[in-house]
């Protein structure tokens, strides 16, 4: 049994659905489909979801709703008139819509959460239509009926254990079950969304579900390419990596698979294949537990930006017993994660993303820290982006990190840190925002040629 994941782009548009179905048509064993909402149609387009996301915000300030909602019935309207799909079957996701509209909005993030997953709702339903229609025994199920359990977070749901036992008896559903991606509901009864990435997290947790042989992950590229190709050109295909080896290249910034998402699949041991909507016969590229390092120390080349420093400096700081508890405790405080710790002696410094850490809260941190854990100094450099060589194979090579310190001189860029895991799974460096490009460009020219 294979379960298969499309995600926005192979379902924004008659023309794509329509490949997404003779897709499943070609294997029988595709017997559980999931469905994202439609996203862009091309690149100046609006996905589906940010459609929804304007209608809630229009019904929530009291304004007019009818122009919001029209844009979205449109949308479904336009793939049913290219599917052949009646224009009758529209009149359901309209009534569907206000339905979800007419709810309380008393809970501002739940009635949110309600209108948002009507995006991949809809589109299963759709897609079902769909194969029905070829004559394929197809049918939606959703996950309220499948038993998707989910943490009562709005926007941020959290899969709960006890969900799959549930969950497994969709395998013993006959012919293709379509389901919506993105959603589930907590132990309350109410609609809840998962995080960035949902509809690739349902998908996971599907397959561990009914212990599949594999999870297809369908997008609209030919495969994970070793460096982004808006920053190389004509980066080389990885045609198979480990999955701590995607966790490592997600983290920091490859956005073909939501990192978090893995983990259902990782546990289980079930291998992952993206694939291309419109190149299905393609390679792909194949995420497993283990693989033979064959490719050299590097699989990947990657950049986060929008990382800034605390740099904290105290004589002995080496002697003082749970300094570090101390100083991460008013991070916690804060409720601001951190990324990386490179130290010295009698100093250290803690990056955390651009977005956790606000003027204000800067601040406020700062003054903590000089007058709570009475420092020498304290400070904040901005600017900065993490530039991270990633590869199993790095732990058998000697040498990788004077490569990489050749590649960044050579592209005159300055390393202002350096820090590598004890799994030597990937090797990070902290330079300039301005000089990331550079510094990927030849990295990726040092190790892939």
């Amino acid at each position: 049994m294979k379960v298969c994941k499309f995600g926005g782009s192979s379902v924004a548009t008659a023309e794509q659905i329509d490949a997404v179905c003779r897709i499943v048509q070609a294997d029988p064993e595709r017997r559980l489909v999931v469905v994202s909402a439609p996203g862009k149609r091309h690149s100046d387009d609006t996905k589906v979801t940010d459609l929804l996301i304007a209608l809630a915000h229009a019904r929530l300030s009291g304004g007019p709703c009818d122009e919001a909602l029209d844009a979205v019935v449109a949308r479904y309207a336009e793939i049913a008139e290219g599917l052949g799909v009646p224009a009758s079957r529209i009149d359901p996701i309209s009534a569907d819509l206000r339905s979800r509209l007419a709810e309380s909005c008393e809970d501002k993030d739940l009635f949110t959460d309600s209108l948002k997953a009507a995006g991949e709702d809809n589109c299963a339903r759709l897609v079902a239509e769909c194969l029905t229609a070829r004559g394929v025994e197809a049918h939606y199920v959703g996950p309220k009926e499948a038993g998707l359990l989910l943490s009562d977070e709005p926007g941020n749901a959290q899969v709960l254990d006890e969900c799959y036992p549930r969950l497994a008896e969709v395998a013993d559903r006959p012919g293709v079950t379509i389901f919506p991606g993105f959603f589930g509901y907590a132990t309350s009864g109410k609609l809840v969304t998962l995080p960035r990435g949902g509809s690739d997290t349902t998908g996971a947790v599907l397959a561990k579900a009914v212990n599949a042989d594999v999870y297809e992950n369908f997008t609209d590229v030919d495969a994970v390419f070793a460096a982004n190709p808006n920053i190389v050109d004509d980066p080389a295909p990885i045609r198979e990596l480990t999955y701590r080896e995607m966790r490592e290249l997600a983290y920091a910034g490859f956005s073909v698979f939501h990192d978090e998402a893995i983990m259902p699949v990782f546990h289980a041991g079930i291998p992952i294949h993206i694939r291309n909507t419109n190149n299905p016969e393609g390679a792909g590229t194949r995420i497993v537990v283990e693989r033979s390092i064959d490719n050299g120390p590097a699989v990947g080349i990657a950049a986060m930006d929008e990382v800034c420093s605390i740099y904290v400096q105290k004589y002995l700081m080496n002697r003082e017993v749970g300094f570090g508890r101390r100083l991460l405790a008013i991070l916690e405080d804060e409720g601001i994660p951190f990324e990386h710790i490179p130290s010295g002696i009698d100093d250290l410094s803690v990056l955390v993303r651009e977005a956790f850490f606000p003027a204000d809260v800067e601040q406020r941190v700062v003054g903590r820290v000089r007058d709570e854990l009475a420092v020498d100094d304290v400070s904040v450099e901005h600017g900065l982006s993490l530039v991270m060589i990633v590869g199993e194979g790095m732990r058998h090579t000697v040498g990788v990190a004077a490569r990489a310190c050749d590649a960044l001189a050579r592209a005159n860029v300055n390393i202002e840190m350096i820090n590598q895991g004890s799994s030597e799974v990937s090797m990070m460096y902290g330079v300039k925002t301005e000089d990331a490009p550079r510094a990927v460009r030849s990295l990726y020219a040092e190790y892939f040629g």
